[in-house]
């Protein structure tokens, strides 16, 4: 006899297994719903244009159904959130910059060409003769718009709309008579013209001459004509100006005949364009490389000196007539505890030029005061000291946790020869801590590579180098150099700004690999 369930009164074993079969029918609905969300945003921003997203989550989607409905991968199920995360949030980022770093991608081509065409097309300009101010006039639930001309040179010179219906804004014609005054009853206010605006911009007003009418500005109707006309060929003729614009795909602008670009302009590929403006333009290639090298020079004396405070500050934590060491340790360890920003922008009014504590000492003392944030050298030496009061409990740590794990024979054999604590400090701590700390000072490195936060709180990147064509700082770093050029240049060139992001990336891919070989990580 079997075992049976007192709920189902069913055999132990068959209760189990149609718990499993449910278990794996609501995997499977909850992998469907999964999928077709997958698929309707996939669908979504295809009709949207964004056709690389589309295919994202396509990707997504069609990875996700094959994992989870075959069981050959069924291992592969438990990895797959974290390889999908690391596929949106790592992976897709990346390429899709390096895709953007080959195109002239910037906030004056930013539209699509149909855009682009279509917005030249909506453009008006006013024609010869003289504008209408108008009244609105109740008429039952309707409306008529009484206009007087501006200039009066005819019989023309007063018209009366057709009474129409301000709750419909869609584009249409009316036609107007001309009247010899306004008609009876008083206009309607002035926010009755502003609440009915886009219905009266959307329209358009036949004169008894045969001129349309177009809304021109808040209280006025002028003769509004169509500026571009399509023509078969793709080009647009321009009548105010009478010359035909050309698409150009190769710089992704329509253009005059003289070579005039008009704005704005679609996304195009350029190929090596921005990586070769970096090196072969004077006005680039100059500020990149001056903030090139001075973000390797930030990185490691930073690496330099948080290391050396650290180092010494352990070495003394360690000595064995110190009193009072957990409280030290304590109080130099407390910066590592507060958040760093909050310390940047307390270091920020610190130095300030004209009532920062820092100089307000300095004055006292020496009768200087050092202006920190538009001389360059100061504005460097002050990086440098910042970054190594944030940095150097960290390194402090580190160099704790070394030197603890180092046999104390080591110092009594040196005691026996006679050495001193100099002695002991450079020719046993340091160099058996230094090998286990070098690739942990590779990524410090790397880390202060892409000091960001930094440079944005306490210099902004200032002062600025002068003769440059992009936004560049004597303090600015590689990246906070790219933000600027992608989000704060007049041009907002975000391809170049790729470029410049692909370069920095492939630079930290290297010290990676350099801190995987120090690791000895097969990679």
């Amino acid at each position: 006899m079997f075992t049976t369930n007192a709920s189902r009164g069913l055999p132990r074993h068959r209760s189990r297994h149609v718990t499993e079969r449910y278990t794996r029918w609501a995997m499977r609905s909850v992998t469907g719903l999964i999928v077709l969300a997958l698929l309707w945003l996939v669908m979504a921003f295809y009709l949207h244009g964004q056709w690389v997203f589309a295919l994202l989550f396509l990707v997504l989607g069609a990875s996700l159904g094959i994992v989870f409905s075959r069981r050959s991968l069924m291992s592969h199920r438990y990895i797959f959130p974290a390889v999908a995360g690391l596929g949106v949030f790592v992976i897709f980022p990346l390429v899709y910059t390096v895709g953007i770093s080959f195109s002239n991608y910037s906030s004056d081509n930013l539209l699509s060409q149909e855009r682009v065409r279509a917005q030249l097309t909506d453009q008006t300009y006013q024609a010869d003769g003289a504008a209408f101010s108008y009244s609105l006039y109740q008429e039952g639930e309707l409306v008529r718009l009484y206009l007087e001309s501006d200039a009066p040179v005819g019989d023309n010179d007063r018209l009366l709309s057709a009474a129409l219906n301000l709750d419909n804004n869609e584009a249409r014609r009316a036609n107007t008579q001309a009247v010899d005054g306004p008609p009876d009853g008083e206009p309607l206010p002035m926010r009755a013209a502003i609440q009915a605006r886009e219905t009266l911009q959307a329209l358009r007003l036949q004169t008894p001459g045969g001129t349309e009418l177009r809304m021109s500005g808040l209280r006025q109707f002028a003769p509004m004509i169509d500026r571009y006309d399509v023509r078969d060929d793709g080009t647009l003729y321009d009548r105010e100006e009478d010359q035909v614009l050309t698409p150009d795909n190769a710089i992704g602008f329509f253009v005059t005949d003289d070579g005039e670009r008009i704005t704005p302009g679609w996304p195009v590929n350029v190929g090596f364009t921005n990586y070769a403006q970096i090196f072969t333009d004077p006005d680039i290639r100059g500020p990149f490389m001056q903030i090139f090298i001075w973000t390797f020079v930030f990185a490691g004396l930073t690496v330099l000196f948080t290391l050396a405070v650290g180092f010494v500050l352990a070495s003394l934590l360690q000595w064995d007539q110190l009193r009072g060491k957990a409280v030290y340790r304590t109080l130099l360890i407390l910066p590592y505890a507060v958040p760093a920003f909050i310390s940047i922008l307390i270091f920020k009014g610190m130095f300030n030029q004209h009532f920062g504590e820092v100089n307000m000492i300095l004055e006292a003392l020496f009768g200087v005061s050092p202006a920190w944030f538009t001389d360059p050298w100061l504005a460097r030496t002050m990086l440098l000291i910042v970054n190594t009061w944030l940095g150097y409990p960290y390194m402090l740590l580190l160099c704790m946790g070394l030197i603890q794990s180092i046999p104390d024979d080591l110092y009594e054999a040196s005691a026996v020869d006679g050495g001193g604590p100099i002695t002991n400090l450079m020719k046993i701590t340091l160099p058996l801590i230094i090998k286990p700390l070098t690739p942990l000072l590779i990524a410090a490195f790397a880390f202060n590579f892409n000091n960001f936060v930094l440079i944005a709180l306490l210099t902004g990147g200032s002062p600025d180098i002068l003769g440059a064509s992009t936004p560049a700082g004597t303090t600015d770093l590689l990246v906070s150099y790219t933000y600027r050029i992608a989000f704060q240049d007049a041009g907002q060139n975000f391809g170049l700004a790729a470029a410049i992001a692909t370069l920095i990336f492939l630079l930290v891919v290297g010290m990676s690999v350099i801190n995987l070989r120090l690791s000895k990580v097969k990679v």
